[in-house]
């Protein structure tokens, strides 16, 4: 199945966990990548993975949190590839400590990345995709967004409830240009940024009592739902928040 063939994907925070996992499968199906990490060595992984099954990628480091960097990195992709048909703005970051005890320098490093540097990413691209008649944009939120809330993370729950609000106002405003504009919202996924909890079986067996389905989240059921969302089989959905949880998580 190749739904996306030739079409220029670009991810950010592409260099590891659901950003990786949703690379490699816009490249299975036919797709350009555009993969996008501060980190040189992980996303040197990510192109290293896609070429090796046959795929189309290319790397760029950039720091998708400020403007100028952003303006950088766009500006490269349609240099490199002169379209962008979708755009997935997945880099995050997420520190933890209570709301008395968190660094001034991690809570502006948090709105920059997970709000900050999504809102210039979509002006930017957006601007490129008016031009070219259309486009797809995911943000990838959280359900900590939403009712949820997560224990010492005041920073991230806000920036990811910023997030879903500038999917909704950009999904609105950006619709005249037959632009689609959703977010996505894990629940526990099981990547990297969890393992340390991981390691520790009270902490899995709360989350697991949590959640109805009895398991955590893993990247292919993210990516599944991204696919379907970026899909002409979603021609009809923007603005929309969809909670990728396994049920009502209570963190």
């Amino acid at each position: 199945m190749t739904k996306f063939t030739d079409q220029v994907v670009l991810i950010t925070g592409a260099g590891r966990g659901i950003g990786r996992a949703m690379a490699e499968a816009f490249a299975a199906q036919g797709a350009i990548i555009a993969a996008n990490d501060i980190n040189p060595v992980s996303l040197d992984e990510t192109i290293e993975r896609i070429t090796a099954a046959g795929g189309r990628s290319r790397g760029y480091v950039f720091d998708a949190a400020k403007r100028m960097p952003i303006q950088g990195l766009v500006s490269q992709v349609l240099d490199d590839w002169g379209r962008i048909d979708i755009l997935i703005n997945n880099a995050a970051v997420e520190p933890r400590a209570s709301l008395l005890d968190m660094d001034e320098w991690d809570f502006h490093r948090t709105l920059d990345v997970n709000l900050a540097g999504p809102f210039f990413t979509m002006q930017l691209a957006g601007r490129a995709m008016r031009e070219q008649g259309g486009g797809v944009m995911i943000n990838i939120a959280s359900i900590a967004g939403r009712a949820h809330g997560l224990k010492d993370r005041s920073a991230y729950v806000a920036s990811k409830m910023g997030l879903i609000g500038l999917t909704r106002e950009a999904a609105r405003e950006l619709a005249p240009y037959h632009i689609r504009v959703n977010a996505v919202c894990p629940g526990i996924i099981d990547t990297q940024m969890i393992a340390a909890q991981r390691q520790d079986e009270a902490v899995v067996h709360k989350w697991l009592e949590d959640i109805p389905q009895g398991r955590l989240g893993t990247p292919a059921d993210v990516v599944g739902v991204v696919l379907f969302l970026c899909s002409p089989a979603a021609a009809y959905l923007t603005g929309q928040a969809i909670n990728v949880d396994g049920g009502k998580v209570m963190c």
